[in-house]
């Protein structure tokens, strides 16, 4: 073993098929549940399947359906309504899970560090399609617009620029294999210290709807939908909708840091079949092995290290055959590896299935637990696992460590097209102590074994301490109250971070946002009890001090910025933000448009009415106020200048909408009829 450079997992988010984050994801994981949905005939008639497509004898009724995959918060964002209607759902939910997988490892997602890089990919989507078919969206916003809004290709730049990152902003497309693509693209610049941080990920909404599929047999798709992969019974693969990201970070920096680390990166690879298959869709054994081998190699280490495979594992007859045969040709020598893939557990999640299964292998290092692959029984007898040296999971059981060396896993992701991705993860290091839990053993005298970093000992930390601010804010002041009830439950869970690295976390690694509370306690129970009062209080909870005086904490609810004490405590895993967006669906190739709200008869009542719904305002009181003031922007200008011309004959310059004017004049400008005295038009231009 060397000590090749190595990165960490600092944060993880994600979202997937019966699970709305991680933690959901692992619970699920742990046992054996398979998250893939049925669909009954009302359900599908209702989201659009149509009927002689639902009555064909072919037709499967499930999926790895995500849950309100067309839900986006987009005011935490700033966009609009309108504009949040065109957004593409995939470039609405990486967003948001940038914002978690960022809040997980710990930072701000308004003040990440510089250098942040972001490499991100996505699927072809059915509201992307339908957006450029849109003739009458194409004619409010502009073909230019439309596309930036739809097209995956500009997925990295929104999330770049939405949260002002200033790393590489690369999007990548390698079909099935895109999401651990991206994962080795970050590994790789940060080694080459092109970015300090980095994003990595990857995102597959088709439709936000509920949908099954047509089985064909000889096909990839299963006939009863599951998917059963290495098994007798596997038949084919599933679809599903699913999104991960991961945060990346140069291990000796996490290390210095005091991070909190999920995983290690020891190594990625990534290669090409090129012609050495029977078809363009078809994978390759050589090029398969080679990335596995590479792999291992950058890593420093041996592919008979190994003690788990990830598998890409799509239940297909030919897939499954070549990727055991490339693995087992890889890892040739290793003694009782296990072998698994999510996609029993969600289906096929295309671009974010190599993250996805990442995420699964780095949450079973994190909890030294293998979890099983789920509706599998036997072995097909075609694979002949005996004579290789794998496994197949089927229980969950402790991953018990090895014999020498720390434990290892292997995760690959192959795409249609012939590349191949394969990561190396290891288990992470024990954390050091942080500040505040060394001076805790030496007041006691020792050297502080009992009250370990993430450990839950019976005896709080800081009982003897002055006592620590928690800092909480929200956009709204329910959602301040849903935060308050879900850190309460992490902080009473087993392995919950000292009270001064909950402290530290909040204070440092969240956005300051309008509803806010803070609590004040000296230890986790005490700071339990207080969150659970503030989040009872419901919508009235912000503004409240649960628990104790702060001058700081006061200050913070008053809105202000405040510099928070030093605690002695560094970055943990904590609760992430609770989004509640509305919905705003997604378009649909072949549905009708929308039926058009009926206008009021009052031209001035109707264009305000555009103006209020447009720029989301609830209340004439925002008309007051500048059109830039109350969020407009220029792409909003263009939609709105669109539907001016196209719904109410009125011409409205785009360059009406730069001027310092309240929305009230905009609007009485914009209905202001059109000077027809050329003559003095004419003077005017002379005079000036």
């Amino acid at each position: 073993m060397t000590d090749a450079p190595a990165v960490a997992i600092v944060g993880m988010s994600g979202r997937f098929p019966g699970a709305r984050d991680v933690a959901g994801f692992w619970a699920n994981l742990r046992d054996g549940v398979c998250s893939i949905a049925d669909f009954d005939e009302e359900e599908l008639l209702a989201d659009g399947v149509p009927a002689d497509e639902l009555r064909h004898p072919g037709y499967v009724p499930s999926k790895g359906y995500l849950a309100d995959a067309g839900r986006f918060e987009h005011e935490l964002f700033g966009f609009g309504a309108a504009e949040a209607r065109a957004l593409d759902p995939q470039a609405r939910l990486l967003l948001e899970t940038a914002w978690s997988a960022l809040e997980d490892a710990g930072y701000d997602p308004r003040a990440a560090p510089d250098r942040t890089g972001v490499y991100v990919g996505g699927e072809p989507s059915d509201h992307a399609l339908a957006a450029q078919l849109d003739a009458g969206l194409r004619a409010r916003l502009g073909p230019m617009q439309v596309r930036m809004f739809t097209d995956r290709e500009f997925m990295a730049g929104w999330v770049s620029y939405r949260l002002n990152l200033t790393g590489p902003s690369v999007t990548v497309q390698t079909a099935c294999s895109t999401s651990l693509a991206t994962v080795h693209l970050a590994v790789q610049a940060l080694l080459l210290s092109e970015c300090d941080l980095a994003l990595a990920g990857g995102v597959s909404i088709d439709t936000p709807y509920k949908r099954g599929y047509l089985y064909e047999p000889g096909g990839i798709f299963s006939p009863d939908g599951r998917c059963r992969p290495f098994d007798e019974k596997a038949a084919g693969t599933v679809g599903g909708n699913g999104v991960g990201l991961v945060v990346l970070k140069r291990l000796e920096d996490a290390l210095a840091d005091g991070d909190p680390i999920h995983a290690v990166v020891r190594g990625t690879a990534l290669s090409n079949d090129g012609a050495g298959r029977v078809g363009f869709t078809a994978p390759g054994v050589d090029g398969q092995t080679a990335a596995i081998v590479e792999a291992w190699a950058a890593a420093g280490l041996e592919p008979a290290d190994a003690q788990f495979l990830e598998a890409h594992g799509t239940g297909t007859d030919l897939g499954d055959r070549i990727e055991v045969a490339a693995a087992a040709a890889a890892v040739d020598g290793a003694q009782g590896c296990a072998i698994g893939s999510v996609k029993s557990n969600v289906g096929h999640l295309n671009a974010a299935a190599g993250v996805t299964g990442l995420i699964k292998a780095a949450l079973m290092l994190r909890h030294r637990t293998m979890v099983p692959t789920v509706n599998v029984t036997r072995p097909h007898p075609d694979l002949d696992l005996g004579s290789t040296p794998f496994h197949l999971l089927t229980a969950t059981t402790e991953w018990a460590p090895p014999v020498s060396g720390p434990r290892l896993a292997g995760v690959s992701s192959l795409g249609i097209g012939g590349t191949n991705v394969h990561v190396v993860l290891q288990e992470p290091p024990a954390p050091a102590p942080s500040t505040a839990t060394r001076a805790a053993a030496l007041r006691r005298g020792d050297d502080g074994p009992a009250v370990a970093h993430g450990t839950d000992g019976p005896a709080p930390v800081r009982g003897d301490g002055p006592p620590l601010v928690l800092p909480l804010s929200a956009r709204t002041p329910a959602q301040l109250a849903a935060a308050a009830g879900r850190l309460a439950r992490a902080l009473r869970a087993p392995g919950a971070p000292s009270l001064a690295d909950v402290a530290c976390t909040l204070a440092t690694g969240r956005a300051a946002l309008d509803a806010r509370a803070y609590v004040s306690a000296t230890t986790r129970a005490e700071a339990a009890a207080a969150l659970d009062a503030l989040a009872a209080r419901g919508e009235a909870a912000a503004g409240e001090m649960a628990r104790g005086r702060s001058v700081p904490g006061d200050a913070w609810v008053r809105g202000e910025d405040v510099v928070w004490p030093r605690t002695g405590g560094r970055r943990a895993h904590l609760p992430t933000y609770p989004f509640a967006g509305e919905h705003h669906g997604a378009l649909t190739v072949g549905a009708p448009p929308p039926p058009r709200p009926e206008q009021p008869q009052d031209t001035r009542a109707a264009v305000t009415d555009l103006f209020l719904t447009t720029l989301d305002l609830t209340g004439t009181e925002d008309l007051g106020r500048t059109y830039f003031a109350v969020g407009g922007d220029s792409l909003t200008a263009v939609f709105l200048v669109g539907e001016l011309r196209d719904r109410f004959g009125l011409e409205a310059p785009i360059e009406l909408f730069l001027e310092e004017l309240p929305l009230e004049e905009l609007i009485s400008r914009v209905l202001s009829e059109p000077d027809d005295d050329p003559l003095g038009d004419l003077l005017d231009e002379f005079g000036a």
